[in-house]
């Protein structure tokens, strides 16, 4: 496999379509699709519709598993889910007209201590057959929030690559693990600095920490303006075509997907962000993941802006990528 991703607490999606949304009244759905999603069950679809090989893992509810199961079988993704007791939960995602998107998530699974063990199993399993890990999404009821961090070490003392892409308590105890590449937003990044993070120059000071902590990659998306990578030696900045928006759901997965390809196969940052940029531009344009077509992005990748922000770029060396694949300090 070139590439395995965990999600620990995937979904149900239900993604809803209306004008505008009106609450306390009867709003009429103009578009919904109910899928097996979880961000990195999408970050694994996107990969295999860029022509990878990838496989899945995490903890799937065995109750309600035949929509994820079917999907593997569709999308011909290895699955090497950990079956749980109990129904995998349903998150209902509105996506008005204006690109707002209203998230109803509901609680999930229970994961008992053998649950636990069973997925440490499996990752030593998989850790043979692959340099590179995703570790994406929400934690599901009964795990810590540095569980996340755990499982970066865990993979990291075997001389994996980890891009982690979580929010909350989870983003901030994986930090602290140093994996290869840390992908928030502004609102996440606000949240782990613990202030208002909008300005380059804010955006910078807090990528600077994050490396010093020993992250060597960090990539702060902006939505509609786009992406910057602070990268060891460099930064860069991405800025996509303008899009009709019909729905952001499973947009920052794409990019997540777009990042890991690119560097898995050792392109250059412009060439990665050009590609990871495309995809999420194209995600946005409509309510499904992935793409049947790669040819669709043709157009997409001509019109993305790739530049170096050289006013932002580090002040001392920053580790090699590959430096990264011992334990955190």
């Amino acid at each position: 496999m070139d590439i395995v991703t965990i999600t620990l607490n995937p979904a149900l999606d239900l993604t809803t379509r209306l004008k505008a949304m009106h609450p306390g009244e009867v709003n009429l759905v103009s578009e919904a699709n109910l899928r097996a999603a979880g961000k990195g069950i999408n970050v694994a679809m996107v990969l295999k519709d860029l022509g990878r090989d990838v496989g899945l893992t995490g903890w799937l509810g065995e109750g309600n598993q035949q929509s994820f199961v079917s999907l593997f079988e569709e999308r011909a993704l290895a699955d090497h889910f950990v079956r749980v007791a109990g129904d995998t939960r349903i998150n209902v995602k509105i996506s008005e007209q204006s690109g707002r998107v209203t998230d109803l998530n509901l609680p999930g699974l229970a994961v008992q201590e053998g649950d636990v063990s069973a997925l440490e199993a499996a990752l030593e399993r998989l850790a043979p057959h692959t340099d590179w890990f995703v570790l994406a999404g929400s934690l599901p009821k009964g795990v810590a929030p540095d569980y996340c961090g755990h499982l970066i070490r865990l993979l990291k003392a075997k001389g994996k690559q980890v891009i982690f892409d979580c929010s909350g308590a989870a983003l901030s105890e994986g930090i602290k693990a140093a994996p290869t590449l840390v992908k928030p937003n502004l609102e996440e990044l606000s949240q782990w600095a613990g202030r208002p993070v909008k300005t380059l120059s804010e955006q910078a000071e807090c990528a600077r920490a994050l490396q010093a902590s020993g992250i060597p990659n960090v990539v702060i998306s902006n939505g509609a303006d786009g992406l910057i990578w602070f990268a060891p030696d460099a930064t860069w900045q991405a800025i996509p075509p303008r899009m009709e928006v019909v729905s952001t759901v499973g947009a920052g997965d794409s990019l997540v997907a777009g990042l890991v390809h690119g560097m898995s196969l050792d392109w250059t940052p412009e060439q990665t962000l050009r590609l990871a940029t495309a995809v999420s531009a194209l995600a946005v344009s409509q309510v499904a993941v992935g793409f049947n077509d790669i040819n669709v992005l043709k157009p997409l990748l001509e019109q993305v802006r790739v530049q170096r922000l050289d006013d932002l770029a580090p002040t001392q060396p920053q580790p090699h990528l590959m430096a990264n694949s011992g334990d955190a300090q």
